[in-house]
């Protein structure tokens, strides 16, 4: 969407939009700009979620652990996680062997990985990038109201 397009949209003049969103680039709110690809069409026709567990959770071993995810292209989405696994990551790859050598030739070989569970997609049902944040509404006043309900204080 163009700055004037999303200015339109969000009721301000172009300039104090574009001022407005170099802002939040700037304080971090935006990362970065990207551009999706349909994964099927761009040859990765794979998504697998695959549960990491390691011999100890000790903070040496985690942060090795998230180093060499780091560093691996397939690795789409890594999070620490509570529960049976240590880590859960979505990987994609172009097919079954590509998935087998990510396995076997890297995923094994990390220092302190000491169990390895795979599941594979079938199908994606949903996938969403935008954030679910509040929507907003103009207030009496002319200022943009969350419309998330606030709590009320107690009186005492």
């Amino acid at each position: 969407m163009t700055n004037i397009e999303l200015a339109k949209a969000v009721n301000l003049s172009p300039s104090p939009c574009l001022a407005r969103m170099r802002k939040l680039e700037a304080s971090g709110v935006i990362r970065r700009y990207v551009t999706l690809l349909d994964p099927i069409t761009a040859g990765m026709t794979v998504s697998v979620f695959i549960h990491v567990s390691l011999e100890k959770q000790i903070e040496s071993s985690l942060e090795n652990f998230e180093r060499a995810m780091s560093e691996r292209p397939e690795v789409m989405e890594c999070y620490l996680m509570t529960g049976d696994a240590d880590y859960l990551l979505r990987v994609v790859v172009p097919d079954v062997q590509a998935l087998e050598r990510f396995i076997v030739q890297f995923l094994s070989r990390v220092r302190g990985v000491g169990n390895i569970r795979s599941s594979f997609a079938l199908k994606q049902v949903k996938y969403q990038t935008a954030l679910p944040l509040p929507e907003r509404r103009p207030a009496a006043d002319g200022h943009n109201k969350s419309t998330r309900p606030v709590a009320k204080r107690r009186q005492r």
